[in-house]
């Protein structure tokens, strides 16, 4: 049983209009996570719109922009707690121009809570929200009906959802999916169980994140990967050989002790200390930070990775991936791109686009020459140095990178190292280069 100490992640998505932002208002409010002056704001807010009844989805609509519209654009993130459990819930935006910023929200969650207009069913929104749930590796779904009170609470338009909605799930390989048939605007199932719907015996939203255990969410589990962020040499009278190398354990747990290989370059050394918080320890775990010496003064430096010797990855040039593009400017073979990989940023070439998902019947497009905003593909890049990258089933944190526009900065892709849905097509896509980005 979970307790007052454990911390979920977990992220909103859904059409426009499903209710997301009400959902959360719902959550923190009937959870006793809204502060007086908070609620008092939202009242008169609610009331200067005509409003009879507070609109808990001002809660979270925190941009003018989205008050006025009534909907969200930006990732909305709230922190709250109950007795049993920590909470750190991003709410994600509905609207299909701002898909993007869901792989925002969604990358670091443990679940994500996925709503349906009960008089809409499962929509091409839901459906896209549900592959990038997939996409991102999030271990559970919860699949929340809203709007249950405009269906007359009925069984049958509930079970209909929830068959639907698990067959895309499963062909999507959603490990755990939990439906749960709810009315944010009323309350009913949110915090509190329903008296409208004696026909469901299952928990209620919060009673589920209260007590759901993140499979495959433990980053302590699995071989060590530990990214350089800085190197430490103060060359003080009182230090003056010391070597230290802070960052943040991605993965696993380092020992004093233990002999680890440099990434990408191969060399060996041995844990001599572990240094957390100007404490010496024996053991760092995953997500602690921590500077970490070794037996041997070694070339490294940020971006390099520490891994237990024989159980890193190989080190290569080329990488084949799944991708969610976030920009307006498309993708096209041939691109030059800086490619961010944990602490490392490297020049990189689009090789190939073998592949788009179609989210209708998770068939891939092929070569679809380009990938709009919003578009999931399969990409073959070129690195102009050798990445330890694992595949993002494994590790999400070194298995994942971004590509950025090298002119202006501008994050361009989202990308998950490894094939999510599908093999890619065959062919070879390279792309001339007169520019010295042809590695």
């Amino acid at each position: 049983m979970p307790d007052t100490t454990s911390l979920l992640r977990f992220a909103t998505a859904g059409s426009v209009d499903d209710g997301k932002s009400t959902l959360v208002g719902r959550l923190l409010h009937d959870s006793k996570s809204v502060l007086a002056d908070q609620l008092a704001a939202v009242e008169t807010a609610s009331r200067n719109r005509g409003q009879r009844a507070p609109d808990l989805a001002l809660l979270t609509d925190g941009l003018r922009a989205e008050r006025e519209q009534g909907i969200t654009i930006d990732v909305a993130y709230r922190y709250f707690a109950t007795p049993r459990r920590r909470f750190i819930l991003a709410d994600t935006p509905g609207h299909v121009q701002y898909t993007r910023n869901m792989v925002t929200g969604a990358s670091t969650a443990d679940l994500a809570v996925v709503l349906v207009d009960a008089r809409n069913g499962v929509v091409e929104q839901t459906r896209r929200h549900a592959a990038v749930a997939a996409l991102l590796r999030v271990p559970h779904v919860v699949l929340a009906v809203n709007k249950m009170d405009l269906a007359g609470y009925a069984e049958p338009v509930f079970a209909r959802i929830a068959r639907e909605f698990a067959g895309y799930a499963a062909s999507l390989r959603i490990p755990a999916v939990t439906a749960i048939p709810i009315s944010a605007l009323a309350g009913d199932n949110v915090v509190t169980p329903s008296a409208h719907m004696d026909w469901y015996g299952g928990p209620t939203v919060l009673e589920h994140l209260e007590t759901v255990i993140p499979a495959g969410g433990e980053p302590a589990a699995g071989p060590a990967r530990f990214p350089v962020q800085y190197v430490i040499r103060p060359q003080t009278a009182e230090h003056p050989d010391y070597r230290g190398y802070a960052g943040r354990l991605a993965a696993g747990e380092l020992r004093v002790g233990e002999p680890v290989t440099v990434l990408p370059s191969g060399r060996s050394s041995t844990v001599t200390g572990i240094d957390a918080l100007g404490t010496a320890v024996d053991v760092a775990r995953a997500p602690q930070s921590v500077t970490v010496t070794l037996a041997d003064d070694l070339d490294i430096s940020r971006g390099d990775v520490l891994v237990p010797t024989g159980s890193g990855p190989l080190p290569s040039q080329d990488l084949t991936a799944t991708v969610c593009h976030l920009h307006d400017r498309p993708l096209v073979p041939g691109s030059r791109v800086l490619l961010k990989h944990t602490t490392r940023t490297v020049k990189a070439i689009v090789k190939e686009i073998p592949s788009r998902l179609t989210l209708d019947d998770l068939s891939q497009h092929p070569a679809p020459g380009a990938l709009a905003a919003n578009d999931i593909g399969t990409v073959v890049l070129r690195t102009a140095e050798p990445l330890p990258v694992d595949p993002y089933a494994d590790f999400r944190t070194t298995g994942s990178f971004l590509l950025i526009d090298p002119a202006d900065g501008a994050t361009l892709t989202a990308g998950m190292a490894g094939e999510a849905f599908a093999r890619p097509a065959a062919g070879d896509g390279a792309a001339a280069d007169d520019e010295g980005w042809d590695f």
